[in-house]
């Protein structure tokens, strides 16, 4: 079965069988949400749609983009990413993850965020037992 891995430089922290997911936080400087929807394919993380609540200091809206519902919508043509590398420190606030209608912190499966590990790889792997790796709490 093809999952998500969680952890950095290949040392697997957490892995959740899952599809496809949703990657979300809030801008540090203008605290306003961003959703990046993913699949988790063998090549690793297809980015789909993309949304964004604002504009502000680095958050420039692609030309493209569509306001529904309040917040910018749009696509991004990227190769899958693997791995898809984020930096998670205290002081920006930690990520979530969104699959099965539900949002959880990260912190969930990889404890808080800590300045000793500042950043976060998340990419698709192959593992045999989602319950034999604890994955299935979300």
């Amino acid at each position: 079965m093809i999952g998500l891995c969680m952890g950095l430089a290949g040392a697997v922290w957490a892995q959740l069988p899952v599809s496809e997911f949703t990657l979300a936080w809030k801008h540090t400087i203008e605290h306003i949400r961003w959703e990046e929807d993913y699949r988790v394919t063998a090549e690793g993380l297809q980015l789909g749609e993309a949304r964004v609540r604002g504009s502000g200091a680095g958050m420039e809206i692609p030309a493209d983009a569509e306001l529904r519902e309040g917040s910018w919508h749009y696509h991004r043509q990227l190769p899958p990413l693997q791995p898809l590398r984020l930096g998670r420190t205290p002081e920006a606030g930690d990520y979530q993850l969104c699959f099965n209608q539900r949002c959880q912190a990260a912190s969930k499966w990889l404890g808080p965020p800590k300045a000793s590990q500042p950043a976060l790889e998340l990419w698709s792997c192959e593992f045999d037992s989602p319950a034999a790796k604890g994955a299935g709490k979300g």
